[in-house]
């Protein structure tokens, strides 16, 4: 009987404490409770690094992301497509028709398009970042970002946003400068990419996912990376490898040191699903400001070549040439006439610095070149058959000699056309049996792109009938025009077809 009074009790007390415990939190007792809130909370640092000076200081991300995050903007670019060529590259019938329907039935001689019936180009928007590097409206990019843009605006941090004038690209790097009409804008200060150090702390900033002024952190994992990615035929790449989290969106974002200077541009993602996975890749500042540079002096980059074909040192080269080291880059041939060639270099000789660098590898050696411009002197050091030797090396341009280029101010009418024009080569003329023509070498945002189907390389023999053989016939017949216009010509890839292109003034 002791037994059950005393469970019973000890029941009736559980009990009790359940109702008192109840009754204090839902308020039915005269008790009421507090909840404190504590405003200001200093923000911790949860790990320390060191300063220039060698101090321990606290590891604090936020000062330098309110000084980036203001410099750093959103990119939406358009682009105009053909619905001609998108319909024809995803028409099942194609494979029976073949390119253009109107040629089984007139003859390949003949494709006309019709100015009556026009076709609204089918729009496609992509985004990504940029970043102001100077007050007056300078933004860095990507080229990827805006490539055969109709329409480039630019959103700032404070949610402003702007239509932006692209003033050069550069395909070789993925680097592209715009500029929007505004002042006193916050921007980022350049440091000198040769002093970051693997394992330094860096912060990511860009619009990820269109998720705008998100920032990242993590540190340098490695320098002078080659992925590959570029697919210019003078693609320079030596990035600045991060693990700082990166993911579509960020092209052409910032990637900072702690103090908020600019070390890169963030550009590339390595990755099986096409999201982060632990590598992202950002083009070195030094190179971006020699891109920069160019492109507002010159209107293109000034690329100097070293005219030799390279590879890097590893251990199975060393094992393949009977190499005694297994760091450098390998001269594997001389382009005749070349820099490399008039200056003493040999195939089989091993460059090992440039004005006392050290370079490791093909990627290094890439990036110090790119950094120069044709007409300057490199002290190239070499080791051929275990002797060291420095040759002053000139660099070339890509035509082989050290004049630099300077991009000419398009034509007004080329700016409206939407196209590089120039004179067809003689060669080209003599190919395909005609006495001249104006070609174009290259398409930009313009009519001609927006409203007909011309594919770069279209060499206009006439416009309205009239003939046509230098930009100039092409400037003097379309410069006061108004109405329609019919353009006339070939293709060096197809000879002997003539194709039509119609357009409105």
């Amino acid at each position: 009987m002791k037994k059950y009074i005393l469970v019973s009790a000890i029941t009736a007390l559980t009990v009790t404490g359940a109702l008192l415990a109840s009754a204090y939190f839902f308020g039915w007792t005269s008790n009421t409770v507090k909840i404190q809130h504590v405003n200001d909370l200093p923000v911790k640092g949860a790990m320390y690094t060191t300063n220039s000076e060698g101090e321990l200081i606290p590891l604090d991300f936020t000062k330098t992301a309110s000084r980036v995050m203001d410099a750093v903007v959103h990119i939406k670019s358009t682009q105009a497509m053909d619905p001609r060529s998108m319909s024809r590259q995803s028409n099942p019938m194609d494979d029976f028709f073949g390119d253009d329907l109107f040629e089984k039935f007139f003859g390949p001689q003949y494709r006309f398009e019709s100015p009556n019936q026009p076709l609204e180009p089918e729009m496609r928007v992509g985004s990504g970042s940029g970043v102001i590097i100077q007050s007056d409206g300078y933004i860095i990019t990507n080229n990827h970002v805006i490539a055969d843009a109709t329409d480039i605006e630019v959103t700032l941090h404070d949610n402003r946003s702007f239509k932006a004038k692209l003033i050069g690209s550069d395909p070789t790097t993925d680097l592209a400068l715009l500029q929007i009409e505004e002042s006193g804008l916050p921007s980022v200060s350049f440091v000198n990419s040769d002093q970051v150090q693997v394992g330094e702390w860096v912060m990511a900033v860009g619009n990820p996912f269109n998720l705008n002024s998100t920032v990242t952190a993590g540190i340098v994992s490695a320098k002078g990376r080659n992925i590959n990615i570029l697919r210019d035929q003078f693609a320079v790449e030596s990035f600045i490898q991060t693990d700082a989290a990166i993911n579509p969106g960020n092209s052409g974002g910032a990637l900072v040191n702690l103090e908020g200077n600019l070390i890169g541009i963030n550009t590339a993602i390595a990755s099986p699903t096409g999201a982060y996975s632990g590598y992202g890749f950002a083009i070195p500042s030094n190179i971006v400001s020699k891109v920069i540079e160019d492109l507002l002096e010159f209107g293109t980059v000034q690329r100097g070549f070293i005219g030799a074909m390279i590879r890097s040192v590893d251990n199975n080269l060393a094992t393949e040439k009977g190499l005694q080291r297994v760091q450098g880059v390998y001269v594997d041939s001389l382009v005749s006439g070349g820099a490399a060639e008039a200056a003493g270099i040999k195939p089989g000789d091993i460059i090992t610095a440039i004005d006392g660098a050290l370079v490791n590898n093909s990627s290094a050696l890439l990036e110090t070149i790119a950094r120069h411009r044709p007409g300057d002197k490199l002290n190239v050091s070499i080791d051929r058959n275990g002797t060291t030797k420095v040759f002053p090396v000139v660099l070339n341009n890509k035509n082989g000699d050290t004049k630099r280029i300077v991009k000419e101010s398009p034509r007004k009418i080329e700016e409206l056309l939407g196209a590089e024009l120039a004179a067809v080569a003689s060669s080209t003329a003599k190919k395909l049996g005609i006495d001249g023509g104006v070609q174009v070498r290259k398409l930009l945002p313009g009519k001609l792109r927006k409203e007909t189907n011309v594919q770069e390389g279209f060499v206009i023999l006439r416009i309205n009938g009239s003939e046509v053989n230098d930009p100039k016939d092409v400037e003097d017949l379309l410069g006061n025009s108004r109405g329609g216009v019919m353009l006339e010509g070939v293709y060096e890839s197809k000879p002997g077809e003539t194709y039509y292109y119609a357009f409105g003034m």
